[in-house]
């Protein structure tokens, strides 16, 4: 499946080469995430819920059967009923991104606006910029501590701008229990590889989002005649004489590989989210966006009970 989903991509160069295309075009698209960031951020509400915090969030009637000490007695001397003083939970949540800077994401086909590894990079970027926006934690997995500053997305470009090219093998280690774990990449390894990656998150507890990225031939291969088709993993190369005899079998391969990722995320009860590069950047993120706002929500309850 490699090397057929790749139309005809050349030779991948040096190691060195590839790390400075990656820094040279990483201004531009930091540019670029800030602008989708902006577009999303209207539709992006705040997380807001109760918890253990300072802040004053909202009073809130009294219910039969809770403790006396949780009335405020201020507000209910207002008139005849009771009320609770209630605070916004503030513990800043934590969230990892990854991306796969493999040559195979560098792919990039004449009808797509950006290869997927420069849309992997704006969507992470754009996703560090909304997340630092809202006050949570955010870093690069296996790249050094998560942050809590506004200048995050910034400071991430800064980090991966030094990274060389890298397999789909994240550093799980870091990984602790009610964190969350954003992977970008296509995900065309193999199976038992892709599953030993994953088993390795779930056994830490952490909740993970996978965003699959995909150009829009991978997905329908469009293909007719002799085509020469060069995996950019290996550099090995396979001719087809009539390539739109083998478009149902490649097909087929490929939604079993999608279904067999959906299954995967339902049964770790994790989220799985498809993104074509010729789509606006700004699908997956409201997407995700739900998502994480449900784990938020589900979490502060969690501490809310703790606390009480």
């Amino acid at each position: 499946m490699a090397a057929s989903s790749r139309e005809r991509y050349g030779s991948v160069g040096g190691s060195l080469t590839e790390a400075k295309g990656i820094a040279a075009g990483l201004p531009d698209l930091l540019v670029e995430a800030r602008r989708v960031a902006s577009t999303v951020l209207a539709g992006w509400h705040g997380r807001r819920v109760a918890g253990p915090g300072e802040t004053f969030w909202q009073y809130r009637p009294f219910t039969p059967g809770e403790a006396a000490a949780t009335v405020d007695w201020r507000r209910s001397a207002r008139d005849d009923h009771f009320y609770v003083r209630e605070k916004e939970w503030e513990a800043a949540h934590m969230v990892w991104l990854w991306i796969d800077l493999s040559p195979s994401m560098a792919y990039r086909s004449r009808n797509a606006p950006a290869s997927k590894r420069d849309r992997a990079i704006v969507l992470t970027l754009a996703l560090a910029e909304l997340l630092s926006t809202a006050g949570e934690r955010v870093g690069l997995l296996g790249e050094g501590d998560p942050i809590l500053a506004r200048n995050a997305a910034e400071r991430l470009a800064e980090t991966l701008a030094r990274l060389p090219p890298r397999g789909a093998v994240p550093d799980s280690r870091p990984l602790r229990r009610f964190s969350d774990v954003v992977l970008i990449g296509d995900f065309f390894d193999p199976l038992e590889d892709l599953e030993a990656i994953f088993t390795g998150i779930a056994r830490s507890g952490t909740h993970a989002h996978l965003i699959q990225v995909v150009d829009s031939v991978e997905e329908t291969f469009p293909y007719a005649g002799r085509v020469e088709f060069r995996d950019p993993e290996t550099g090995s190369r396979h001719v087809l004489g009539r390539a739109e005899l083998y478009r149902d079998e490649y097909l087929a391969m490929f939604k079993r590989r999608r279904d067999w990722m959906s299954q995967l995320a339902r049964r770790l009860d994790w989220s799985y989210l498809v993104h074509r590069t010729d789509r606006p950047a700004t699908d997956p993120l409201l997407a995700l966006h739900a998502r994480l706002a449900d784990r938020h929500s589900r979490l502060a309850l969690f501490a809310g009970g703790r606390a009480a």
